[in-house]
């Protein structure tokens, strides 16, 4: 086999050589970068028990709250509360919140009528309940999650010693039938690998509000959400990124310490959760957008040449064993993380929800440049 100038001349040249480019870019970043997550194994240390308060922020979520509180709320851990804050609701929350306050001595519930609005969005909510919080460690997570049993508590509070002063948690998303839930698992679980590696390589950028911990301490050293405020979304994300530092930051990718959601079903609410997650980005440090930019622009630039080779069917054979390449070394590390954060029935198709997740990325890019900023609830 030949590799060959054909009749396509320039077009096909051009292409050839962003494809090499960005195809050394994107084996550059997993390499080097995401290959920490593969390869991680985590620190055999026994830190001591501290208490924790959980903090959960609730918006008319009646059914989550009953479905999941109770497996919130049987920790196997010495001593923890939790606090709902119910966020203004309309449904019966507060009538099923305060009969389970009665039930558990560690159950605190924070309550927010509309005379009380201040700020709009999730923030204010969660301000009062870190205020309202007793312990010094926090653990968030959200109405519509659970964890995947008794050991969650302990195994995030376990990171804890004199230095840490945050933990990332993955939070995963329940496994369902049906095109849909194949993105939003996929989607989730590759940002979880880029966030948790760059922590792993002293470059924590941002965690998940659905499983997060840190001090209470460093919420008011750094003024809580006051530097963006302004923003509807980033209560963890945005947190993470301005407090976030290579010696302060660990991960915790044990199975016993994830956290469960329930997905969208629909593709009109999955856009809309996704728009407000996009957010967010242009507001972190500059460091990590040029790094996070990087990668996307590779990522595009690579299955860009690709179809636009095989368009112009430019040595075709060369494309194929590159394309397989790029395969093979995709799913190697995809099988090695799902030792940590599961999604095994995900890797032979990963390759199609990739470039499908760039299209959608592009289009959450662009249309959040003239979209009005969407609501929390």
């Amino acid at each position: 086999m030949q590799f060959v100038i054909d009749e396509r001349g320039l077009p096909g040249i051009i292409f050839f050589i962003l494809l090499i480019l960005s195809l050394l870019i994107y084996w550059g970043y997993h390499f080097f970068l995401f290959s920490r997550i593969a390869f991680y194994n985590p620190p055999k240390t026994l830190n001591k028990v501290q208490p924790v308060s959980i903090i959960i922020c609730a918006k008319n979520e009646l059914d989550n709250l009953a479905k999941n509180l109770p497996l919130i709320l049987h920790q196997d851990f010495p001593e923890y509360e939790v606090i709902v804050v119910n966020d203004h609701s309309y449904d019966d929350s507060y009538l099923f919140l305060k009969e389970l306050a009665k039930e558990f001595p560690n159950f605190k519930v924070i309550n927010l009528d509309e005379e009380q609005i201040i700020i709009s969005g999730k923030k204010f909510a969660q301000t009062l309940g870190i205020k309202g919080a007793k312990y010094e460690l926090l653990l968030f997570i959200d109405a519509d999650c659970y964890p995947t049993g008794p050991n969650w508590l302990s195994t995030m509070q376990s990171n804890y010693n004199d230095q840490t002063e945050l933990v990332l948690g993955y939070g995963a998303y329940e496994k369902q039938g049906g095109m849909l839930n194949r993105l939003i698992r996929f989607d989730t679980f590759s940002i979880a690998v880029q966030y948790l590696s760059y922590a792993l390589a002293g470059m924590p950028y941002m965690g998940v509000g659905r499983n997060l911990s840190y001090r209470r301490t460093v919420f008011f050293r750094n003024k809580g959400f006051g530097s963006h405020n302004h923003i509807k979304s980033g209560d963890d994300d945005l947190f993470v990124n301005q407090v976030a530092e290579k010696n302060n930051t660990v991960i915790e990718v044990r199975p016993e310490g994830h956290t469960i959601s329930t997905p969208k079903t629909t593709w009109s609410a999955w856009v809309a959760q996704k728009r407000r997650h996009f957010t967010t980005g242009s507001l972190y440090k500059a460091s990590h957008k040029f790094y996070l930019g990087w990668y996307a622009v590779a990522q595009f630039m690579m299955w860009a040449s690709f179809i636009t080779l095989f368009a112009l069917q430019y040595n075709w054979e060369w494309i194929l064993i590159i394309l397989g390449l790029k395969f093979i070394v995709q799913w190697f590390l995809t099988w090695k993380t799902s030792k940590w954060l599961g999604e095994k029935d995900l890797i032979v198709i990963s390759p199609i929800l990739e470039l499908l997740m760039i299209v959608f990325n592009v289009f959450f890019s662009v249309t959040n440049i003239f979209a009005k900023e969407p609501q929390w609830k």
